[in-house]
């Protein structure tokens, strides 16, 4: 890594040079040296695949796609908790050219909407439903056009979407355009292998293949757009910061829909030829736990939370953990105490901590497996190869000097091409020379390690999920009895941070926090909904006339006794 010993700038400088590949072409070129190994483990499925096997799969469902008139460019969305079938869509949509649409599975009725309508998916792969969720339902009510059998017309509201493939779809009748998900693979049997080796080999790697949607401060997500060469290499470089191989096993219990379960577990496992190992469809600590004990697992993922739980399981010492290693912790800032709990009684003594944004695909710095313990609890590391960093003055934009806080900024092959559709926003982000503008804070020290300090924005980040209060403040302001809300984050010491709201009421209103509750529930995923609720007359404000939402998070850590909480130290 090159330093520059005055100026808070890094070059991070590799030992291997960056890969010119699809990734795709990694992919086979893995499977095809490891044919016989085992790939992918889903314990919740019972399913065990070789690499051969895997790759078998991969092939008939892409020319399945192929059969079904997926172009390249074209978009497929996937709905849809942590299964073997994500992961044959996502390596089947990167070997075609199509570009793979992460919906996270939490997505109420309007947010799924919006994600289907911005993007323009042209398929859907979901899921029946999960838990009390029916997906089928919540289409069924956005484009019953295309859930109607008799009917084969594109629905006026989605007018893109033409096919509904469904997981587990066995009772589902279908029709033209609802399809089971087996059936993709029936149809690669009509279409020759040569038309996919056709297709796969005229992609170019710095085509796109990625849309993951992270909310924007204008209170619409954006679809951070990502390529093959993004993914690939960030998936490399990551593997290579945690030590994995192909010796590595893999649990990986965060979700596929994110950044940290699709490229820092799926892809960095894959493309090196380790085996990964998927033990529930959603988080659980003692699903997570036990099927890393049956299955020997090297290596273990999650966001700060997840850890919690784990280490917080009146069981937990009935688990045989003595086969991990590390792995990685990343998604929100990492208590030094809770570094320390994992790499001892977790047995991960080369856990590794990540910094990165989505559209960063997503590693910034990283530290790694040669680092010592006390670099890995205290800091978010360098940064990484191929890549540059800088801290700069938030208004001026220039490079501060080492030790000084300003906003982090990023350069190199893994920053986005864009967001999908927004030029506008592309251009808030990234500026003419190339840089990301990431809206954290951060100190870079004299050896070029990186403390991420703060946010420049107001996001909020619970439990690994981004969460921006103006889109939540949005949705409220359709309530009927709601004048103005302000939501904002307070600290909390499982979660990193909560969601906070006051409100103010329409005259002569009464809604009570629990109303509101139940009222966004219907709205806005889950991890949105407040867990605090103030009605409030008014708001402290600045001279100008500035909500002051720091001075509202003040006096609710007064209010709430979470000064505790507020004072946990983080790398």
């Amino acid at each position: 890594m090159k330093t520059n010993p005055d100026l808070s700038y890094c070059h991070g400088v590799g030992v291997q040079s960056l890969i010119g590949r699809t990734l795709s072409e990694q992919f086979d070129l893995i499977a095809a040296g490891r044919a016989k190994s085992e790939a992918l483990v889903c314990s919740w499925q019972k399913i065990r695949w070789t690499y051969e096997q895997l790759s078998e799969r991969v092939d008939l469902f892409a020319r399945g796609l192929l059969k079904l008139g997926i172009e390249v460019g074209d978009r497929v969305g996937i709905w849809s908790t942590n299964n073997v079938e994500w992961i044959v869509v996502q390596l089947a949509t990167a070997k075609i050219g199509a570009i793979l649409v992460n919906i996270n599975p939490a997505y109420r009725t309007s947010e799924l909407d919006y994600a289907l309508r911005q993007s323009g998916v042209k398929m859907l792969v979901a899921m029946r439903g999960y838990k009390s969720d029916e997906y089928l339902a919540m289409l069924y009510e956005l484009a019953p056009e295309l859930m109607n059998s008799e009917v084969e017309n594109p629905s006026p509201r989605l007018p893109d979407l033409r096919y509904i493939v469904v997981i587990d779809g066995r009772s589902v009748e279908q029709s033209e355009s609802v399809i089971n998900f087996d059936l993709l693979y029936d149809y690669g049997q009509k279409i020759p292998a040569q038309e996919l080796s056709f297709r796969s080999a005229a992609l170019q790697f710095d085509s796109p293949i990625n849309i993951q949607y992270t909310s924007g401060t204008t209170g619409f997500p954006k679809g951070v757009t990502l390529t093959h060469h993004n993914l690939l290499n960030n998936a490399l470089y990551s593997a290579h910061a945690m030590g994995v191989n192909e010796t590595s096993r893999f649990c990986v219990p965060m979700p596929f829909y994110h950044c940290g379960g699709m490229v820092l577990c799926t892809l960095v496992t894959l493309l090196v030829g380790g085996t990964l190992v998927i033990p529930n469809p959603t988080f659980d600590p003692g699903a997570t736990l036990q099927v890393v004990a049956k299955e020997k697992c090297t290596h273990l993922s999650g966001v700060p939370t997840m850890f919690v739980s784990e280490l917080d399981l009146s069981n937990f010492n009935d688990f045989d953990l003595s086969s991990l290693e590390g792995g990685f912790m990343a998604g929100a800032p990492c208590p030094v105490e809770l570094m320390h709990q994992v790499t001892g009684r977790l047995h991960c003594s080369k856990l590794v901590i990540f910094y990165g944004q989505t559209e960063c695909s997503p590693v910034i710095t990283s530290t790694t497996v040669d680092d010592s313990l006390e670099v890995r609890a205290t800091t978010v590391g360098r940064v990484i190869p191929h890549l540059e960093v800088k801290v700069v003055d938030s208004l001026t934009g220039a490079v501060l000097p080492r030790g000084q806080q300003g906003e982090i900024c990023a350069r190199g092959y893994a920053v986005m091409p864009g967001y999908w559709m927004n030029p506008a926003a592309t251009e808030e982000s990234v500026d003419s020379s190339g840089w990301l503008h990431t809206g954290d804070l951060a100190v870079m020290s004299a050896e070029g390690l990186i403390n991420i300090t703060g946010r420049k924005k107001d996001m909020i980040i619970r439990g690994g999920e981004n969460i921006y209060p103006r889109e939540i403040e949005e949705v409220l302001h359709g309530h009927p009895e709601v004048a103005q809300a302000q939501v904002f984050g307070v600290p909390d010491k499982h979660f990193g941070e909560e969601v906070a709201l006051w409100v103010q009421l329409k005259q002569d209103c009464h809604a009570d926090g629990e109303q509101l509750r139940s009222w966004l529930k219907e709205r806005v995923a889950h991890f949105k909904i407040p867990k605090y609720i103030k009605v409030v007359s008014e708001f402290p404000m600045t001279v100008t006339g500035k909500v002051q939402k720091h001075a509202m998070r003040d006096v609710m850590i007064t209010e709430l006794g979470l000064e505790a909480a507020a004072g946990i130290r983080t790398a």
